[in-house]
């Protein structure tokens, strides 16, 4: 930042930012809200359940967070009041994402007709029948169904069910926004889609890795693991173009000694590649730990495929072509070896900085080369770990919410509810919305999340919402996507409970595939109904003759022992509400050298290095510390400067050779779009810049990886149009 100040993550200021939060919440019902066993609803990292509120699957406690109290937060408001929907959509537009956020939570069921400019409140029986109608009336093949991973494992799958027994494939959720490359890549080298370790294994680590991520601001509890790990004596080497101050020190609130101190060092290194050059820098350090003698040759000869093609690879490339792709030099490649050559546990832990790449998928098949390399797969307090997003995403995902479903669960979902699903392959979320904007999509059913606020290229975004005759939401509260690309059509939101109001217990899945049971039942807001009722309901009516009996099966013991018998690994939760036993998904852990590819090994991957973009710079897309996803908290962001959302974070000697100063506001322009914002100095590459996502979505284009499909938003080529004033 310009002044100069070391900024630290964490500290005094966030813990009474808390306490601020909670005596806005009330005391007593934050208390309630925190204490209750009931998952954390933030992210996949996950905590609480039948362990109690705070405690994680160590039993540790507190194992709490600013994003956790911040995401109660908005459960306990009131509802929004009636007279605000007096207001125009258009009225509503002008909000800012906080303020949308901070107009309470949805009471009432709304609609809106064909034509309309307002929401009209209707009760349950037209909201129902209506979209019953509407459903009915679209050719399935002409619908998609989209989740969020906020919704419990239940719902979710009582949601894609829904959706296949009414005729459509169309079934995808957010991680095709996230993390999807992840699931690509570990399925190529290790045979698994989801993370190969257990929280556990982070306490006996002496290497963590955190490559493209910043869990200061977005997974703020796993940086007590990062301090545990360095005052063992372990290393924490950061991968990440920009200098995060959380990342480089932060004072640990649980931790008196590292509050007294002004904060933990984090990181003992910190590589700062160019945006998008990860799979140069990858290779680098592969071929350099080749060179100094420390790939575990053993496990490569007992437990791997492909290295031979992968060290002649590696053999072939030039250092010069290393360094020049990634800005790295070789002596730093060389250290960053030589200390992981040091260590004996590893973990390697990435964030969408790795997956929001037109080669995302090769970025994840990188890093898994590099684990196998020194054979950190496979064994306990080594692994590989995707830092997944909300808290549910990597459940949703397990029990079915995505377009293809493995061949044995597919034929195991049939013969156990007697039907046969539609044959045709369902589309993705980004082709959903290409079709949406063709004109070949009717209906959409979307349960939480904000997709209109997620995807890239707003003006795309914008038109392919619209042109969909009828969207039916359901959500907890209001967000930018239920006012914006409304476009002529009729539109349903129906408020749904939040996580600890549920009626009867629901279950969650972590990023470290522990299933946890969260009981529901404090009441809050009398007129909203749990997601699987309204399915339910909705199932009852629109498919009334069909062998699934959608109002008994929205049970939730019934959706599990369907679950049980149906999803791999999944059996223990036929008996979870019962038991009171959370538990580990079954063949995921890996802690022998034993992996899910056809031959049981791991397989190494070559990684072509991309050819480097054609902009002026490379924009990433980014979170702020007062951010969770699409929901914005608090608009000025404490650990970049206090900077707004209108920032574009720039490298100094960028700045200086484009004439611009600090708080100089620039017009940054892309293919698809452009927007005005404050130039902000930030320690990046030259080259690099950063700006927040969603507003910056508007220079995203809507290219994906053609493997995971997934957008670039983190490796855009823009260019700055300076426009002269300047801000303070």
């Amino acid at each position: 930042m310009a002044d100069g100040k070391q900024i630290v993550g964490g500290g005094p200021k966030k813990v009474l930012y808390t306490l601020a939060t909670i005596g806005r919440m009330g005391v007593g019902k934050a208390a309630k809200a925190l204490t209750a066993k009931n998952a954390c609803k933030a992210c996949a990292y996950g905590m609480g359940g039948q362990r109690g509120g705070m405690t994680n699957e160590l039993n540790e406690f507190p194992s709490v967070c600013n994003k956790s109290v911040q995401a109660q937060s908005t459960d306990i408001q009131p509802a929004i009041p009636l007279p605000i929907f007096e207001h125009e959509i258009a009225d509503l537009a002008e909000l800012t994402g906080k303020e949308m956020e901070h107009l309470g939570r949805l009471g009432t069921p709304l609609f809106k007709a064909r034509g309309a400019q307002r929401f009209t409140p209707v009760d349950w029986e037209f909201a129902l029948s209506h979209a019953a109608q509407k459903l009915a009336g679209t050719d399935p093949q002409r619908s998609f169904f989209y989740s969020s991973g906020r919704s419990s494992n239940e719902a979710g799958f009582l949601f894609q069910l829904l959706a296949r027994a009414y005729g459509t494939n169309n079934v995808n959720n957010c991680s095709y926004y996230c993390h999807q490359a992840t699931s690509e890549g570990l399925a190529t080298t290790i045979g698994k889609a989801t993370s190969s370790v257990e929280l556990e294994d982070l306490t006996g680590a002496d290497l963590i890795l955190v490559i493209g991520a910043n869990p200061s601001s977005n997974h703020p509890r796993f940086i007590h693991m990062l301090k545990n790990c360095r005052e063992r004596g372990g290393q924490v080497i950061v991968i990440n173009p920009a200098k995060e101050p959380g990342l480089v020190k932060f004072a640990v609130p649980k931790s008196p000694s590292s509050m007294l101190t002004g904060g933990s060092e984090i990181a003992s290194d910190y590589c700062q590649p160019r945006i998008g050059s990860d799979i140069a820098l990858m290779k680098g350090i592969a071929k350099a730990v080749l060179e100094l003698g420390l790939a575990d040759t053993g496990f490569i000869a007992a437990h791997s495929s492909g290295f031979a093609e992968f060290q002649a690879d590696l053999d072939a490339l030039d250092w010069g072509a290393i360094t020049a792709a990634c800005g790295i030099s070789r002596d730093e490649i060389t250290h960053l070896a030589r200390q992981y050559g040091r260590a004996k546990h590893a973990v390697f832990a990435w964030g969408m900085g790795m997956t929001h790449h037109i080669h995302g998928v090769a970025n994840v098949e990188a890093i898994a080369n590099l684990a196998m390399l020194r054979g950190m797969v496979g064994k306990r307090f080594a692994g590989l770990l995707p830092l997944r997003g909300h808290s549910n995403v990597q459940g949703i995902g397990t029990i079915g919410v995505k377009p293809v479903l493995a061949k044995d669960v597919l034929e195991k979902m049939e013969a156990a509810f007697g039907v046969s699903f539609p044959a045709e392959k369902g589309m993705d979320t980004m082709a959903c919305l290409k079709a949406a904007e063709a004109g070949l999509i009717d209906s959409a059913v979307i349960m939480g999340g904000n997709l209109w606020g997620a995807t890239p290229d707003t003006g795309f975004a914008s038109r392919a919402m619209e042109a969909i005759g009828f969207k039916l939401f359901l959500t907890t509260t209001l967000n930018m996507g239920h006012v914006h690309g409304l476009g002529d059509g009729e539109v349903l939101v129906l408020p749904v409970t939040a996580r600890d109001e549920e009626w009867e217990p629901t279950t969650q899945e972590s990023m470290f595939n522990y299933v946890r049971l969260s009981d529901g039942g404090i009441s809050r807001l009398d007129n909203v109904r749990p997601e699987s009722w309204i399915l339910g309901e909705i199932g009852a009516r629109v498919l009334p003759t069909s062998p699934i009996a959608f109002k008994a099966f929205s049970a939730h013991a019934k959706v599990r022992d369907a679950i049980a018998a149906i999803v791999p690994g999944m059996e223990e939760l036929a008996d979870i509400d019962v038991a009171k036993r959370e538990f580990h998904i079954k063949s995921r852990v890996m802690h022998t050298p034993e992996f899910g590819t056809p031959d049981g090994k791991a397989h190494f991957v070559v990684t072509p290095i991309p050819a480097s973009g054609t902009g002026q710079l490379s924009l990433a897309t980014i979170r702020s510390e007062g951010q969770f996803n699409t929901i914005i908290y608090e608009e000025r962001d404490s650990y970049r400067g206090n900077a707004g959302r209108d920032a574009v974070f720039l490298n100094a000697a960028d700045m200086a050779g484009f004439g611009v100063s600090e708080g100089q506001v620039v017009t940054i322009a892309s293919e698809v779009g452009r927007m005005q914002a404050v130039a902000r100095e930030f320690d990046l590459p030259r080259g690099s810049a950063m700006a927040y996502y969603p507003e910056a979505n508007v220079l995203v284009g809507t290219a994906v990886d053609p493997r995971s499909k997934t957008p670039a938003f983190k490796s855009v080529p823009v260019w700055l149009e300076p426009a002269g004033a300047v801000q303070a």
